[in-house]
Protein backbone atom coordinates (compact mmCIF):
# COMPACT_ATOMS: atom_id res chain seq x y z
CA UNK A 1 0.00 0.00 0.00
CA UNK A 2 1.29 3.26 -0.92
CA UNK A 3 2.40 5.14 2.34
CA UNK A 4 1.42 8.89 1.10
CA UNK A 5 0.83 11.92 3.03
CA UNK A 6 -2.57 13.02 3.13
CA UNK A 7 -3.32 15.98 0.76
CA UNK A 8 -5.98 18.60 1.43
CA UNK A 9 -7.83 20.21 -1.98
CA UNK A 10 -9.97 23.09 -1.47
CA UNK A 11 -11.95 23.35 -5.00
CA UNK A 12 -13.08 26.85 -3.65
CA UNK A 13 -13.71 29.31 -0.79
CA UNK A 14 -17.63 28.29 -1.14
CA UNK A 15 -17.23 24.44 -1.03
CA UNK A 16 -15.88 22.18 2.14
CA UNK A 17 -12.24 21.18 1.86
CA UNK A 18 -11.69 17.52 0.49
CA UNK A 19 -9.07 15.85 2.46
CA UNK A 20 -7.51 12.55 0.82
CA UNK A 21 -6.01 9.68 2.85
CA UNK A 22 -3.62 7.09 1.30
CA UNK A 23 -2.20 5.66 4.40
CA UNK A 24 -2.90 2.25 5.74
CA UNK A 25 -3.37 3.64 9.14
CA UNK A 26 -4.88 6.73 8.39
CA UNK A 27 -7.50 4.64 6.64
CA UNK A 28 -7.88 1.86 9.20
CA UNK A 29 -8.16 4.16 12.16
CA UNK A 30 -10.86 6.39 10.55
CA UNK A 31 -13.10 2.79 9.56
CA UNK A 32 -12.73 1.00 12.82
CA UNK A 33 -13.84 4.46 14.45
CA UNK A 34 -16.98 4.68 11.55
CA UNK A 35 -17.91 0.74 11.95
CA UNK A 36 -18.10 1.40 15.89
CA UNK A 37 -21.95 2.02 16.58
CA UNK A 38 -21.35 4.26 19.96
CA UNK A 39 -19.03 6.32 17.28
CA UNK A 40 -21.63 6.69 14.99
CA UNK A 41 -24.40 7.34 17.40
CA UNK A 42 -22.26 10.06 18.57
CA UNK A 43 -21.44 11.57 15.12
CA UNK A 44 -25.30 11.33 14.38
CA UNK A 45 -26.05 13.26 17.70
CA UNK A 46 -23.40 15.91 16.73
CA UNK A 47 -24.53 16.37 13.38
CA UNK A 48 -26.54 19.60 13.86
CA UNK A 49 -25.84 20.97 17.27
CA UNK A 50 -22.79 21.42 19.28
CA UNK A 51 -23.21 18.81 22.62
CA UNK A 52 -21.31 18.67 25.84
CA UNK A 53 -20.34 15.54 26.39
CA UNK A 54 -23.42 15.23 29.07
CA UNK A 55 -25.68 15.97 26.45
CA UNK A 56 -23.89 13.23 24.15
CA UNK A 57 -24.22 11.12 27.17
CA UNK A 58 -27.87 11.70 27.04
CA UNK A 59 -28.81 11.90 23.38
CA UNK A 60 -27.33 8.25 22.91
CA UNK A 61 -28.10 6.40 25.82
CA UNK A 62 -24.09 5.63 26.95
CA UNK A 63 -22.33 5.31 29.83
CA UNK A 64 -20.33 8.84 30.23
CA UNK A 65 -16.57 6.79 30.46
CA UNK A 66 -18.11 5.42 26.81
CA UNK A 67 -19.04 8.90 25.58
CA UNK A 68 -15.36 10.09 26.70
CA UNK A 69 -13.38 7.32 25.07
CA UNK A 70 -15.52 7.87 21.45
CA UNK A 71 -14.84 11.57 21.95
CA UNK A 72 -11.72 11.59 21.91
CA UNK A 73 -11.24 8.63 18.92
CA UNK A 74 -13.43 10.75 16.73
CA UNK A 75 -11.18 13.29 17.56
CA UNK A 76 -7.94 11.88 17.20
CA UNK A 77 -9.18 10.70 13.45
CA UNK A 78 -10.60 14.25 12.40
CA UNK A 79 -14.45 13.51 12.45
CA UNK A 80 -15.32 15.42 15.33
CA UNK A 81 -13.92 18.71 16.71
CA UNK A 82 -13.97 20.25 20.04
CA UNK A 83 -14.59 24.21 21.19
CA UNK A 84 -15.08 25.96 24.05
CA UNK A 85 -18.36 27.36 25.14
CA UNK A 86 -18.12 30.44 26.62
CA UNK A 87 -20.21 31.30 29.73
CA UNK A 88 -20.91 34.87 31.12
CA UNK A 89 -20.83 32.45 34.59
CA UNK A 90 -17.12 31.50 33.88
CA UNK A 91 -18.35 28.25 33.78
CA UNK A 92 -16.99 27.68 30.11
CA UNK A 93 -18.28 23.90 28.82
CA UNK A 94 -16.42 21.86 25.91
CA UNK A 95 -18.92 21.32 23.11
CA UNK A 96 -17.97 18.57 20.38
CA UNK A 97 -19.79 18.26 16.59
CA UNK A 98 -19.32 16.69 13.63
CA UNK A 99 -16.69 17.65 11.38
CA UNK A 100 -17.14 16.19 8.42
CA UNK A 101 -19.83 16.07 5.54
CA UNK A 102 -19.06 12.85 3.64
CA UNK A 103 -16.62 9.94 3.83
CA UNK A 104 -16.26 7.74 0.60
CA UNK A 105 -13.72 4.77 0.67
CA UNK A 106 -12.42 4.31 -3.25
CA UNK A 107 -10.50 0.83 -4.03
CA UNK A 108 -8.11 0.76 -7.26
CA UNK A 109 -5.20 -0.72 -8.53
CA UNK A 110 -3.15 1.35 -6.99
CA UNK A 111 -4.51 1.40 -3.48
CA UNK A 112 -7.28 2.64 -1.53
CA UNK A 113 -8.21 6.10 -0.55
CA UNK A 114 -10.43 7.69 1.58
CA UNK A 115 -11.66 10.90 0.46
CA UNK A 116 -12.96 12.99 3.68
CA UNK A 117 -15.50 16.32 2.59
CA UNK A 118 -15.37 18.84 5.87
CA UNK A 119 -18.07 20.56 6.81
CA UNK A 120 -17.60 24.28 5.52
CA UNK A 121 -17.71 25.25 9.67
CA UNK A 122 -15.44 22.67 10.72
Amino acid sequence: MSQAVSTVENRSTDSPAEEVLHTESEISEMLAALDDPDCRSVLEATGEDSLSAKEIVERCEIPSSTAYRKIEQLIDVGLLREQIRVRSSGNHTREYRRSVDHVGLSLGDDGSELRVVRRPDA
